[in-house]
């Protein structure tokens, strides 16, 4: 594979490391920079790097029509058009594995910091209130009954980190995880969350997960419940939640999505601030992580063009 010849294109300016690291290797295109390509540019790019801002849908697909492969800077696959590419042969590959033990301390990170509002106890010590009163009483966070909706590698992670909080553990999953004899199974979403306080949500994003937390299973949660999103913002019925917290029927959100990301509801942002910590979906953005996520997209795509078996394959993630 001669560098520099190969044509890729990005779809958004995602780390700079898989940038430097890619146009060492590969002729590159910014589609930010430049989103209509000319037919002779579009015939020659064999792959697109993308991620979960901005994915290949069916018209970028359509678009190239020389494309080889699609290879996503993340785990979900959401922004990628799965159908598109297999009708037309298209490998597509995700970067799971390495980004687990960070969205998995995020999720811990915000159950802790919204059960010990440690984001309203900063706020207090900066405006000076506590020389004139105290802050008051907060709620741990061990020994808590967890639910995890998804006990995937995610899951699965955050599961043996709460467990080591003295946490019991629930899960709803699409298949009952009999080794795990420690984690308790329900069927659903919702009788997970009458036996939970804290529930995660960890799964893929599918159609049967979309707004898989809803009104229902927010009251099941109930007052003194707690939700933390390490999912995608649509697991979640935005203004479901909105709601529950405003009447005081939830007790709380961590959320590192959203479903109209960048964009974040003024209701999130002021009226519930004392009850929300609002992550810009940031669960796996650490420099190692970003680091290890970029050698496996480069790792991909080599595999690829060398015609060798790919590292990290992938085309339906389903699972719950």
């Amino acid at each position: 594979m001669e560098p520099n010849i190969i044509g890729v294109a990005m779809t958004n300016s995602t780390s700079s490391y898989l940038e430097q690291q890619l146009e060492r290797r590969f002729n590159v295109f910014k589609l930010w920079e430049c989103p209509t390509l000319d037919p002779d540019t579009a015939k020659s790019i064999r792959a697109v790097v993308c991620n979960t801002q901005a994915g290949a849908d069916a018209d970028l697909i359509d678009s190239l029509p020389a494309l080889e492969m699609v290879a996503t800077f993340s785990v979900g696959l959401d922004k990628v058009d799965l159908k598109k590419c297999m009708e037309k042969g298209i490998r597509v590959t995700n970067t799971p594995n390495v980004l687990t033990e960070d969205v998995a301390d995020a999720a811990i990170g915000l159950a802790i910091a919204v059960l010990r509002r440690i984001c309203e106890c900063d706020r207090f010590v900066r405006s000076g209130s506590w020389l004139s009163r105290e802050f008051g009483l907060t709620t741990k966070f061990s020994g808590k009954p967890i639910g995890i909706i998804g006990l995937g590698r995610i899951g699965s992670a955050i599961a043996k980190r709460a467990q080591a909080f003295g946490c019991t553990i629930n899960y709803f999953s699409r298949t009952v995880k009999h080794h795990l004899t420690d984690y308790k199974y329900f069927p659903t979403p919702l009788e997970l969350a009458k036996n939970s306080q804290i529930m995660f949500v960890s799964c893929a994003l599918t159609k049967e997960t979309k707004h898989i937390v809803n009104r229902e299973v927010l009251d099941a949660l109930g007052p003194n419940g707690i939700l933390i999103n390490v999912g995608r913002g649509a697991h979640v019925d935005q203004s479901e939640l909105i709601s529950a917290l405003l009447e005081g029927r939830l007790g709380g959100a961590g959320l590192d999505v959203f479903e109209n990301e960048p964009h974040v509801p003024e209701q999130l942002i002021h009226e519930l601030q004392d009850k929300t910590v609002l992550l810009p979906h940031v669960g796996s953005d650490t420099i190692d992580t970003n680091i290890a996520m970029a050698d496996l997209v480069i790792a991909n795509l080599e595999a690829h063009f060398k015609n060798q078996p790919l590292i990290t394959p992938c085309y339906h993630r389903s699972r719950v």
